[in-house]
């Protein structure tokens, strides 16, 4: 079971520009619940929100040595409506970022080196439009940056996963939408909104 979610804001440069926001100095980094994860090949909308925005990115999981064993690709699904209530008051984006069923996961591959993850294009499409595509290697932040200041300042767990950030081309999808995510060369994999 996965306990806790560490997510990275803002790590792509085109992304807080798309939203407005400044690149910031060090990384960014938000707890989602490890509840929120969820498998297969169905996105549950929340009744309350039609406007939910997808998030496309790598996701890394921590073995029991609390190195890296293995990656996904992930959705960091987001009430974007919510988040900017929130922010504009100071207050934390819980409720915008963690509500039920908000990180599809795909399937797993092994990590046996970081290097092999750090030039990956990875994309989603909705209904076969293209969204959202980036390099890895367009990361503010780097990956052995990412992991060590998470595990410098929270209580990591083996299990735990670290999403690492998000290109520019986040957008509102809605139920019956399909939703095609890969990491090119290494995950396919695709949901349906429902």
């Amino acid at each position: 079971m996965i306990q806790n979610i560490w997510a990275v804001g803002r790590n792509y440069a085109d992304h807080a520009k798309e939203l407005g926001n400044a690149v910031p100095k060090e990384p960014m980094i938000f707890l989602k619940a490890g509840s929120t994860a969820t498998w297969g090949h169905t996105i549950q909308m929340p009744s309350w929100q039609p406007h939910i925005h997808h998030e496309v990115e790598l996701a890394l999981r921590f073995g029991a040595d609390l190195k890296i064993d293995s990656a996904a690709i992930a959705l960091d699904l987001t009430d974007r409506d919510k988040q900017n209530e929130l922010k504009s008051k100071g207050h934390p984006w819980t409720l915008a970022k963690s509500f039920k069923g908000s990180c599809p996961l795909g399937d797993f591959f092994p990590v046996q080196n970081l290097e092999e993850l750090k030039n990956l294009e990875i994309s989603l499409k909705v209904n076969g439009e293209l969204r959202q595509k980036g390099l890895t290697s367009q990361m503010i932040f780097s990956l052995e940056i990412l992991i060590d200041f998470v595990l410098k300042h929270f209580p990591v767990q083996p299990g735990d996963l670290l999403l690492t950030g998000t290109p520019a081309g986040v957008a509102s999808f809605k139920s019956g939408d399909i939703l095609e995510a890969e990491i090119k060369g290494k995950t396919h994999h695709r949901w349906t909104a429902v």
